[in-house]
């Protein structure tokens, strides 16, 4: 008896150890299939070393191959699920606030702040989404938006010169920033435009960065840039509120949100910084990736400049002279969509998006556990064969194919989605495409370029050119 008193209560330990591997196991089974890379950096590295490259999604398309188009992998140190499946990738993002939630790293947490359209949850999301939307309707963008963008664009124009030497990817960032402060913030003084500009580099350079709050760390700077920007925002919302001191400038949408009411004062601060980071980064990376692209494909640039020279035509035999674009105008500019939309198919800035399982997940055969990060990899569809004839190629015109339409519709197509989709879908696409194509417009037809030292793209920590793409100017007669 003495001996079965202890035998009994081991074997019971025993048979708990083995049914609990056996449901772990079990469990494992059913997650989808991958490595777990080094210890303690996991896949991280190679990761990281993929998304600074010119092609980002090699990683991704090494997994791929070996475990399918979902796969497991520990990146940031976490378990992710990885997907450039293209059902998935719509699954997750028409499932958002349900099964699972957007999820970031603490930097960029820390940075845009916790209530911004980019990292807010639940009804707090879907108010400021519902605001952003209302703000950029096409009637607004018509209304407002269409000659703000082409006066900006022409003070920035005038300032460039023939035989100019100049870094495009500067010139766009300060062209971006103008027409977001602009907007925003009503600013539109040169010194501002390019104090903020600064800023905004610093605060874009530091959003995923190790968060370490001290001089000499990116972290540090980016937290400095961001509470000089707050700043700016606090003067006009207590400018309009009490009219306390002149801020320079009429306030744009931060004095209508004061004015409507929209938002507390606390909450308009990140709001706005989350709308100047996503309008910029997009814009600006949009128009510099494209003049890229178009300066490697002529056939591409020359087919864009004749749509232009006929729009800058039919605008002198209307009025006599050339006078600003209209919506029409605007409208008109079919080829200039499409390159739009290949210079998002390829260098969308967007690449992946970072989620999180709200609770254990079934899919198909898999079961993603709560609290998994999960990664559709957006870039990794965009480039895919299966989809895409040469899809590594720059080819405007593959989007006039009957059979690439449905493909193009980014707003659900589940094989395009450069602006995100279901209810984080971004609210400023519209926008977007609006001064990409007004920009387009003005630089083809006013310059002839080349470039000056040959260039690559980088998605670490940002979207960018690295050597900032020098190009000489000269102006066309």
């Amino acid at each position: 008896m003495v001996v079965w008193s202890y035998v009994i209560p081991v074997l019971l330990v025993l048979v708990i150890y083995v049914l609990k591997f056996v449901n772990l196991k079990t469990n494992k089974s059913k997650l989808p299939l991958g490595g777990r890379g080094w210890p303690i950096v996991g896949d991280s590295l190679r990761w990281y070393n993929a998304v600074a490259s010119s092609n980002p999604t090699t990683f991704v398309q090494q997994q791929v191959l070996r475990y399918g188009k979902i796969f497991s992998c520990n990146i940031f140190g976490r378990m992710a699920v990885v997907s450039v499946d293209p059902a998935f990738n719509r699954f997750v993002m028409h499932n958002e606030g349900k099964l699972f939630k957007s999820s970031y790293p603490k930097s960029f947490r820390d940075l845009v702040g916790t209530n911004g359209v980019i990292t807010a949850q639940g009804d707090q999301h879907r108010k400021l989404h519902t605001i952003a939307s209302n703000m950029m309707r096409s009637d607004t963008l018509k209304t407002r938006f269409l000659m703000d963008i082409q006066q900006v664009l022409n003070q920035t124009f005038a300032d460039l010169h023939h035989n100019q030497t100049i870094l495009l990817q500067d010139v766009c960032r300060k062209l971006a920033i103008n027409l977001m402060v602009n907007q925003l913030l009503g600013v539109s003084s040169d010194n501002e435009v390019g104090e903020m500009a600064q800023l905004f580099s610093d605060f874009v350079d530091g959003c995923l960065s190790v968060p370490i709050n001290l001089p000499g760390f990116a972290y540090h700077t980016a937290m400095n840039a961001r509470n000089n920007i707050i700043r700016k925002i606090n003067k006009i919302i207590c400018y309009t509120r009490h009219g306390d001191g002149d801020p320079g400038y009429d306030g744009g949408l931060v004095r209508r949100l004061v004015v409507e009411g929209s938002l507390p004062d606390e909450a308009i601060a990140d709001f706005i910084i989350n709308l100047l980071f996503a309008g910029n980064e997009t814009t600006a990376k949009t128009m510099l990736f494209a003049i890229y692209f178009l300066t490697h494909s002529p056939v591409a640039a020359n087919q864009l400049l004749e749509e232009h020279q006929n729009i800058r035509k039919k605008r002198h035999d209307i009025s006599g002279e050339v006078d600003m674009l209209t919506w029409e105008d605007y409208k008109s500019m079919s080829f200039t969509q499409h390159v739009i939309d290949e210079t998002l198919r390829l260098g969308g800035i967007a690449i992946w998006l970072m989620r999180e399982a709200k609770e254990d997940v079934e899919y198909q055969d898999y079961i993603i556990p709560k609290g998994s990060f999960v990664v559709p990899f957006l870039s990794a569809v965009h480039q895919d064969e299966n989809f895409y004839d040469e899809a590594t190629t720059f080819n405007p015109c593959r989007w006039m194919d009957p059979k690439n339409q449905d493909k193009r519709n980014w707003r659900n197509s589940p094989y395009y989605s450069p602006f995100g989709g279901g209810p984080r879908l971004c609210p400023g696409a519209e926008l977007a495409r609006l001064q990409i194509a007004l920009f387009l417009h003005y630089f083809i037809v006013s310059y002839r370029w080349s470039e000056v030292k040959e260039d690559r793209m980088s998605f670490f920590p940002s979207a960018r050119l690295v050597n900032g793409f020098p190009i000489q100017l000269s102006k066309r007669a």
